[in-house]
């Protein structure tokens, strides 16, 4: 009885900060969109080990929907310096794999040496829990969390990020910032995307660091890194050497769920894999598969309030028109292409392209897509603006067409009961189609 209890309790607390949850801060008019774009990188900054591209953040599209967008590409042996910003993040890794540090505030160091290590010479060593990630991880970092990410693997790291600027946590102002603990990030820009991301030891007076951290004069010139040319991903030669656990292919995937009553924030789970197709919520060997990530599944995504679909479309096949009825949608294709019409309350188709692997698309809330994949088929990430996003289809069972009568359809589109009818039951599939040129 007291478990029941405690679980009501978590639900009716859960649904009144939902109904508390102030909006996004965003004008009136930011959505005003008549024309959407596919859309590229416009800026790159280089580093040692890597490079950063980011989309331009003052496009209408991205104003709208009150986030940002930056993809990492970090090459085998590179480190991204530690950062912080003042927005959630929510990354999606397209390719490689590596393992990557979260600083939480006030947790303690768990991962420590051992007493063989030390009896090697090795130093003594303490920090905070390390987690590995691989292809189709997807990640969620808390705003102002510092986090740093290395690759261990063999192949490049290609990891696109979702930066919720607009976000209640952020209190700065409608952009992100990002503060570096390490490095130069300055160094080879022109102009910095990122506008004053910059080392912010190099601000204090280096009296004040050498007292604050108690080290000597050579070692606190250091934390300021002014003559570091590396920029802001660095290659570590001899790999990095940091207590760690083995991979387990399997951990996050056939692991214990939790419900997310008995998870600390020190403990949480912070990563979850979207790219099996067994765990998909929609699957059809012809069409292709969904699988949507949210806070039900992910219970740390209610202190981010985001979620994200993995999705996948065979050759040709058509996704059933939608509209999420609570956020904003920016599509990422990571493979192949798809056609995309995107149409507005007006009834205006304001997007009707092919979408090309490396784009990016923006959907306001409530704007209404169709997608039909290529001769190749497609696959993508779509971020959105909600932990639990809900989404309305037009066609197909359990669709909103599907949910009237026939005597409102007939009247409403001026047809026979029969059209209407067949309006409403021709199509047997719920989200994905098999096209008819697939099948034959």
């Amino acid at each position: 009885m007291s478990t029941l209890s405690l679980s009501l309790t978590f639900f009716l607390l859960f649904h009144a900060c939902l109904a508390l949850r102030p909006f996004r801060q965003q004008s009136q008019n930011q959505c005003q969109i008549q024309n959407i774009n596919a859309l590229e990188p416009n800026e790159r900054v280089q580093g040692e080990a890597g490079y950063t591209e980011f989309f331009d953040s003052g496009n209408q599209q991205f104003q709208c929907a009150g986030v940002e967008v930056i993809r990492h590409h970090i090459q085998p042996q590179g480190l991204l310096l530690p950062s912080y910003l003042n927005s959630p993040l929510m990354v999606y890794i397209i390719q490689g794999r590596g393992y990557q540090g979260i600083m939480l505030p006030g947790c303690p160091e768990t991962f420590q040496s051992s007493q063989q290590m030390q009896e090697s010479g090795s130093f003594q060593d303490r920090h905070q829990k390390i987690r590995h990630f691989r292809e189709g991880d997807v990640i969620v970092i808390p705003t102002g969390a510092a986090h740093w990410m290395y690759n261990d693997g063999e192949e490049e790291i290609v990891a696109v990020v979702l930066v919720d600027s607009t976000n209640a946590a952020n209190q700065l102002d409608q952009y992100h910032r990002r503060f570096f603990l390490a490095g130069n990030p300055e160094q080879g820009k022109e102009q910095s995307p990122e506008e004053g991301s910059s080392n912010i030891f190099r601000g204090f007076d280096l009296d004040i660091l050498r007292e604050a951290f108690n080290v000597d004069q050579e070692t606190a010139e250091k934390l300021q890194s002014r003559d570091d040319n590396r920029g802001h991903i660095i290659r570590v030669e001899r790999g990095l050497q940091v207590i760690r656990p083995p991979m387990r292919i399997d951990q996050e995937i056939r692991g214990p769920r939790d419900n997310g009553l008995e998870e600390t924030v020190c403990s949480a789970k912070i990563t979850s894999n979207i790219n099996d197709a067994s765990h998909a919520d929609f699957y059809s060997p012809e069409a292709g598969w969904t699988n949507h990530l949210n806070s039900f599944k992910l219970p740390v995504l209610q202190m981010v309030q985001l979620s994200a679909e993995r999705g996948v479309l065979r050759r040709n096949a058509i996704m059933s028109p939608y509209w999420i009825t609570n956020a904003h949608g920016i599509i990422h294709v990571t493979s192949g292409n798809m056609r995309m019409q995107i149409v507005n309350n007006e009834g205006q188709a304001v997007f009707d392209d092919m979408i090309q692997e490396g784009q990016l698309v923006v959907v306001p809330q409530n704007f209404v897509v169709v997608k039909q994949a290529g001769e190749q088929g497609c696959q993508w990430i779509s971020f959105r603006t909600n932990d639990n996003s809900v989404v309305n289809t037009l066609a197909g069972q359990r669709s909103a067409i599907r949910a009237i009568p026939v005597d409102v359809l007939a009247n409403a589109y001026q047809m026979s009961p029969e059209q209407a009818w067949r309006l409403k039951n021709s199509r047997k599939e719920t989200v994905m189609f098999a096209s008819s040129r697939s099948r034959s």
